[in-house]
C-alpha cells in the first residue's frame, strides 16, 4: 500500500531525513520507533504531504501513485488520514460541521451521532475543533475524523501522549476498530504509529517495528521485540548500529 523509497526531506534549510526506504503492504500495521529528533513526526508529515516538509529526492508511493508531490487535502481525499501529535485548534467550525464534511468527502457511510457516542464527545460536536479540548478530547477529537474519512492508510503520531489510563483505553480500541478496517476491493486498512510509551502495543496487532536514528531507519524486525530491547537497553545498541554503518 505504501512504499518510501530513499526519501531525503528538509525542514527549513535541514535535512532531518536522509534516505529513508519503508514498504508496508496492504492490511500491515508498522511502529517507528526513535528517539526525540530523530524524524519520526518528518516522516509522517511528508508522507501527509505537509508543505514544510521539503522533499529534496526520493519517493513516495501510494497504491501505486506517485504522491511525491501531491498536496495535502488530495492524498486525504486518495485515502491517507493522520492523527496528529499536537494539532490545531479552528476556530469558527463546529467538530460535527467537520465531521460531515469529512464523511461528505470521502463518501463513507459513517455515522457521526454513533461514533461521538463511543468517544464521549457527543456534548462536543457543537464546539469548536479543539479549542478548549483537554489532551484526551482532542486525541477523540482525531480518532472521530479519522472514522469518518476510513482511510486506506492511517498515520498516528504518539497516539498516547498527554493521554490518562482511562482515554488510553478507549483510544487503543477504537485505533483498533480504525485498523481492522473494512474489505474494499481486497483492500484492507493499513497504520504507521509513532510511539513512545508502547503502550498501544497493547491494543494493536503489529506487523513489525523500525527504528529511526538521526534520520536513518536503523532496524527493523518484530515490534514488540524491538520495544522490548528499547525499554531495557534504550537506543544505545541502535546507535551503535548507526556508526558502524556511517
Amino acid at each position: 500500500m505504501l512504499e518510501v523509497i530513499d526519501l531525503h526531506v528538509e525542514v527549513g534549510s535541514k535535512e532531518i531525513l536522509k534516505g529513508v526506504s519503508l514498504t508496508i503492504p496492504d492490511g500491515e500495521t508498522h511502529i517507528l520507533f526513535g528517539p526525540n529528533g530523530s524524524g519520526k513526526t518528518t516522516l509522517m508529515m511528508s508522507i501527509m504531504g505537509l508543505p514544510k516538509y521539503k522533499i529534496t529526492s526520493g519517493k513516495i508511493i501510494f497504491n501505486g501513485v506517485d504522491i511525491t508531490y501531491m498536496p495535502t487535502h488530495e492524498r486525504a481525499k486518495l485515502g491517507i488520514g493522520m492523527m496528529f501529535q499536537k494539532p490545531p485548534a479552528i476556530r469558527g467550525v463546529e467538530l460535527q460541521k467537520l465531521s460531515e464534511i469529512i464523511k461528505s468527502i470521502r463518501n463513507t457511510d459513517a455515522d457521526v451521532q454513533e461514533y461521538a457516542r463511543i468517544l464521549n464527545l457527543e456534548d462536543h460536536l457543537s464546539r469548536e475543533v479543539n479549542y478548549g479540548f483537554s489532551g484526551g478530547e482532542i486525541k477523540r477529537s482525531e480518532l472521530l475524523q479519522l472514522l469518518c474519512q476510513k482511510p486506506s492508510l492511517v498515520l498516528l503520531d504518539e497516539p498516547e501522549s498527554g493521554v490518562d489510563l482511562d482515554n488510553i483505553t478507549l483510544l487503543g480500541n477504537m485505533i483498533k476498530k480504525i485498523l481492522k478496517g473494512e474489505k474494499i476491493k481486497k483492500r484492507h486498512t493499513s497504520g504507521l504509529i509513532v510511539t513512545h510509551t508502547g503502550y498501544i502495543l497493547e491494543y494493536v496487532n503489529a506487523d513489525k517495528g523500525h527504528i529511526l536514528i538521526d534520520g536513518k531507519l536503523v532496524c527493523s524486525g518484530p515490534a514488540k521485540d524491538l520495544f522490548e530491547e528499547i525499554r531495557q537497553n534504550g537506543f544505545g545498541r541502535c546507535e551503535n548500529c548507526l556508526q558502524d554503518t556511517i
